[in-house]
């Protein structure tokens, strides 16, 4: 997903760099867009799928070959920690007419596997820390996110904001040079806390600036500006309809008294950047992607499998009736 966005970015920028690039991973702010502001604010939208629906494609496509399967004979279920993915998982442009299945067929949230580990082990001794770990056969090592240490392959540290800095990096290499950008970026807040920006700059002067825009406050007041055709100040903004995240998703488990849901969001933002990560350009799984299985990285393939479209919808009033 990452690399996918990065290369749409540049693309985008080479062919005007007035217009910002919205990113698309997060299914509230796609549902908000498409049903509040329809065509207006879906072309500055980016194409790529969201890490969850290309992995959909990967398991349904590629894993599915490797393991000898037909893609409706696998079932995907991905834990998401948010209820607005199941949403996603749900559209008609995520389900292959050719192939009769889902690229997800199922999500969960991460407080729903919480209850359900709680109701598979009640009773056992010991609880779930007494169960025995399965290792992983040969298809799941090699489409893990994590290496043989244990370090996930990732853009960059943090459960949210990490495509915002993988994308600014990769654009600085290709379109100013290729200059190597410290390892911490300085990023500085603006309004409130869930709004940070960094910018690059060539001879004193900013020539891209990129910004984090999280909860529905920036995003209306993004999004007001854009509709009025005023500057929004970006060339990328990584878009979170949850204040703080994906970490304060809404499908996350909640925190139990004293800790409060803010303590525990920063815990676990911590206990994520403990890990380590590394490129996901390192990952051998690239290479089966790219070079065996889109045949030389084609363009035109990548594009046909990891992006997407939107569409302008009314919005519903009676739940019962909901349309994606």
């Amino acid at each position: 997903m990452l690399l996918q966005a990065a290369t749409e970015f540049v693309e985008r920028y080479q062919a005007n760099q007035d217009i910002p690039m919205l990113a698309s991973s997060c299914p509230g702010w796609i549902c908000y867009a498409e049903k509040t502001h329809g065509d207006f604010v879906l072309p500055f939208i980016s194409t790529t799928k969201s890490p969850q629906q290309i992995m959909g494609t990967l398991v349904k496509k590629l894993i599915s070959q490797q393991v000898g399967l037909t893609a409706d004979q696998v079932f995907h279920v991905t834990v998401m920690p948010c209820f607005d993915k199941k949403l996603e998982a749900s559209r008609e442009d995520f389900y292959d007419d050719v192939l009769s299945t889902r690229d997800v067929d199922s999500v969960i949230t991460t407080s729903e596997l919480l209850e359900l580990i709680q109701e598979k082990c009640e009773g056992l001794e010991g609880g779930f820390a007494a169960m025995a770990p399965t290792a992983l056969d040969e298809v799941e090592r090699m489409f893990s996110n994590i290496d043989e240490a244990g370090v996930p392959y990732a853009g960059a540290p943090g459960g949210s904001g990490g495509a915002c800095e993988y994308v600014f990096r990769h654009a600085v290499k290709c379109l100013f040079g290729g200059e190597e950008l410290p390892e911490k970026l300085n990023y500085k807040s603006k309004r409130n806390k869930d709004l940070q920006e960094v910018s690059y700059e060539k001879d004193g002067k900013p020539v891209l600036t990129f910004a984090k825009a999280y909860g529905f406050r920036n995003i209306q007041n993004l999004v007001r500006k854009l509709k009025q055709g005023k500057p929004c100040g970006y060339h990328y903004v990584e878009v979170m309809a949850c204040p703080g995240g994906c970490t304060n998703g809404g499908g996350q488990i909640a925190a139990v008294a004293p800790e409060t849901p803010k303590q525990l969001a920063a815990r676990v933002d911590e206990t994520y950047h403990e890990r380590g990560h590394r490129s996901p350009l390192e990952n051998k799984v690239m290479k089966v992607v790219y070079t065996d299985w889109l045949a030389g990285a084609d363009p035109t393939a990548a594009r046909a499998e990891f992006h997407t479209q939107y569409h302008a919808r009314e919005a519903f009033v009676n739940a019962l009736t909901i349309k994606w």
